[in-house]
């Protein structure tokens, strides 16, 4: 199938040079946003262009925890294994959304739980957590704290024990979605107005700068922004880029470089259910910053 085929949000590839594969993940449900979740697909390419798929990544068991709300998952290769980071969602509302890590020996699964539910607190609303390795080699999970919780949502990061099974600390919240220039506020009928981050990845460029893609809307779309760490570590203070990287209903992004050294962002567009499709942007650094590369 093509690209072009594929309804899916929250796109996260990870290439695979050994094999000459890259590996698309995210999330795959017709419908996200409601009724009973089926797990998640994974598809494979050469070429970005071409896929094969889908192969069942994750199914869960019948005494899994979370019926619905399967959300971006990532998959990272840590210490010779495969970890995602996915987000799972519960009706009652006393049992909150998170993101729990599940594992597998290969790419494309079977993937199971790994952590003991989601790593994030139990009494917040959270999704859409992403692994970031310090350099001394500390392990963190960088999330969402849910602006339907808080109205203006945060970024946090979560130290995690070596294993990536638990914790290692107290979440530090590294900002909020108003400190953005870009963001626009949002208004539901259930929870208000308020402002949203979604997605957030890390990137480090070839200068060494420490960049963070999340997304937000502005003039009532979806798009995907960008962050630097002024300290080069994940505690920051971060500093937020004044336009979007890209406003045109597209977010949650990641980056990855092909195979022939080109670096890409992929993200969603359009936000709407079920018209969302995967979008590759060529991107280019320069003196730190990310830019659509051939972008006036």
């Amino acid at each position: 199938m093509q690209i072009s085929d594929i309804q899916l949000r929250d796109p996260f590839v990870l290439p695979r040079a050994e094999e000459g594969s890259y590996w698309l993940f995210g999330s795959t449900d017709k419908d996200i946003w409601k009724g009973q979740a089926t797990g998640f697909d994974c598809y494979r390419s050469q070429d970005l262009d071409t896929w094969e798929g889908p192969f069942p990544a994750f199914r869960p068991r019948p005494d899994f925890w979370s019926p619905t709300n399967y959300w971006a998952p990532e998959v990272h290769e840590y210490h010779g294994r495969f970890f995602m980071f996915a987000t799972f969602g519960h009706p009652e509302p006393q049992v909150r959304r998170g993101t729990q890590i599940l594992v597998a020996d290969e790419i494309q699964g079977p993937y199971e739980p790994h952590s003991n539910g989601p790593v994030t607190p139990s009494d917040w609303e959270c999704l859409d957590g992403t692994l970031h390795v310090e350099a001394d080699g500390t392990p963190w999970m960088i999330f969402c704290h849910e602006w339907v919780q808080i109205s203006d949502g945060a970024i946090c990061a979560l130290p995690l024990s070596g294993d990536l099974q638990r914790a290692a600390g107290e979440p530090v919240e590294l900002f909020r979605a108003s400190m953005a220039p870009w963001v626009d506020p949002v208004s539901s009928p259930r929870h208000g107005t308020g402002y949203v981050t979604d997605g957030p990845y890390l990137h480090r460029t070839a200068e060494g700068d420490l960049l963070m893609l999340w997304a937000s809307f502005r003039n009532r779309r979806y798009a995907q922004g960008v962050a630097r760490s002024a300290s080069g570590t994940i505690r920051g203070p971060w500093q937020q880029q004044e336009e979007p990287l890209f406003e045109a209903d597209g977010g949650h992004g990641m980056i990855f470089k092909a195979f022939d050294g080109t670096l890409y962002l992929t993200l969603h567009s359009p936000n709407e259910t079920p018209f969302e499709r995967v979008v590759f942007i060529e991107l280019e650094e320069d003196h730190g910053a990310l830019g659509v590369k051939g972008a006036a």
